[in-house]
């Protein structure tokens, strides 16, 4: 009974013939396990070397993420300084067009006395024009009644020709000090005003460089978050294919208990026939030495020999048939149909991802079975498939992989050996999943985070 369960188990795992067939024909099948073997460990070595590279890039990106924020921190202090110079430059401004206030009521008084002091030269120029001028001055002189009276009158003119010449130079003073100060407090101003633009495009750039530095930390810490989805993915790819690789050792290695099996049976089987062989050269020289003996004996012999092999052929067992409760009917394929219930989603283009597999939907407690014989590589919660269960198979030296998500329950472990048509869970709502279903995914070799592997099931199993 051992060596029975043996023989099934092994071929369960490698999907091979019956346990009588040659023994070559099953070292070819373990070849192809050792290959696929070695094919995940490869798979597993790029798979790792793809984490070790995306743990690079995320700390790069954290890296330049930190030199960003520090960049901007800069930025915001200098961003901080300027706006205090621009305060300082508004505070003069507004302190310099109080000046210019000032300025322009001693502009006012200023202009009046020029304005009084236009009268004056203005009716100086007229008793110039009138009297021609020196004349005028003569005149007075000449008029003099006496050398003191002259004398007087030369006193008087000088007088007079100083005033007119101080009244002269104050008005030019005047003049150029308004000038002058008009032309100071403009050019400062319009100092202020220039500064203080300059001060503003420098903001202006600070503040750019802060938006476009916040931009960048924003990108980076976008492909911070990408990459580290993509690592997570990667170490999940990386766990499944160790599981792969642990359930095809162990197919690998039951098949050789089994052929070791085979090769015991064969070595009985070999004893057993010399052994009869002797036994019936033993009978041919007991029935040469007394012929009429055996006669006799060999005509009871040949009775007793018809009714051993009656006997025999009437002893043969037909193959158990076996049912499983309120699941599919095993059909004939390679691959049966995981559950009962309707396709309410087929593989393909979906919310704008690529749904890797189909969806089958059924109410009630719906038995889910694995969809050909092989290994749970994995069983376990996702926080996307929720309970997920993954099995290995080797069918005709190609490695498949079936995966059974959102199952209410699991009852299939890892390293469990499972028949085409065994119930391994119920049909659930858990991970990430809208009402209850079962999303069967067939990958054409190891799943893989991309799920490049990933070929539609309504290819393979009965609609």
């Amino acid at each position: 009974m051992k060596k029975n369960i043996i023989a099934m188990n092994a071929s369960i795992m490698i999907g091979l013939g019956s346990i009588l067939a040659a023994p070559s024909v099953y070292a070819e099948s373990i070849s192809d396990l050792e290959k696929q073997k070695e094919s995940i460990q490869e798979q597993r070595s790029g798979v790792e070397s793809n984490i070790s590279d995306t743990e690079k890039k995320i700390d790069s990106l954290q890296d330049k993420q930190m030199t960003a924020e520090d960049q901007i921190a800069a930025i915001e202090a200098k961003i901080a300084e300027s706006a205090k110079k621009i305060d300082a430059k508004n505070a003069e401004i507004t302190q310099t067009k109080k000046e210019i206030e000032a300025l322009k009521e001693e502009i006012k008084v200023l202009k009046e006395r020029i304005a009084k002091r236009n009268e004056v030269l203005k009716e100086r120029a007229l008793s110039f024009q009138e009297t021609g001028g020196d004349v005028n001055y003569l005149e007075v002189l000449f008029g003099s009644s006496s050398f003191g009276d002259l004398v007087d009158r030369v006193g008087a003119v000088a007088t007079i020709a100083e005033a007119d010449r101080d009244i002269l130079k104050q008005h030019e003073l005047d003049k150029k000090d308004l000038e002058e100060k008009q032309k100071a407090v403009e050019t400062k101003l319009a100092s202020l005003e220039v500064a203080k633009a300059e001060l503003l495009e420098i903001q202006k750039q600070q503040k750019q460089q802060k938006q476009e530095k916040d931009a960048l930390v924003k990108k980076l810490k976008q492909q911070t978050e990408k990459h580290e989805h993509e690592k997570m993915g990667l170490e999940e790819e990386k766990a499944n294919l160790a599981a792969q690789e642990k359930a095809i050792k162990s197919a690998i290695s039951l098949e050789h208990q089994r052929l070791a099996e085979l090769e015991a049976a064969r070595k009985k089987a070999a004893a057993e026939a010399k052994k009869r062989a002797e036994q019936e050269a033993a009978q041919a020289a007991a029935q040469a030495a007394s012929q009429a003996a055996s006669q006799a004996s060999e005509s009871k012999k040949q009775s007793t020999s018809s009714g051993y092999s009656a006997k025999s052929n009437s002893s043969s067992s037909s193959p158990a048939s076996s049912n499983v409760s309120q699941a599919p009917a095993v059909s004939s394929g390679t691959f049966t149909r995981p559950s009962a219930g309707y396709v309410s989603s087929t593989m393909g283009e979906r919310w704008n991802k690529q749904h890797a597999g189909i969806d089958i939907a059924a109410s009630g407690t719906v038995p889910v079975v694995a969809a050909a014989d092989g290994v749970v590589s994995r069983s376990y919660f996702s926080s996307s498939y929720g309970n997920v269960i993954f099995v290995t198979h080797s069918i005709g030296g190609q490695q498949w992989t079936t995966v059974y998500a959102h199952l209410s329950s699991r009852q299939a472990s890892e390293g469990a050996v499972v028949a085409k048509g065994q119930q391994i869970g119920i049909m659930g709502n858990t991970g990430h999943s809208y009402g209850q279903h079962l999303h069967f995914e067939l990958h054409k070799g190891p799943w893989n985070y991309s799920k490049s592997n990933a070929v539609n099931p309504l290819n393979y199993i009965p609609n």
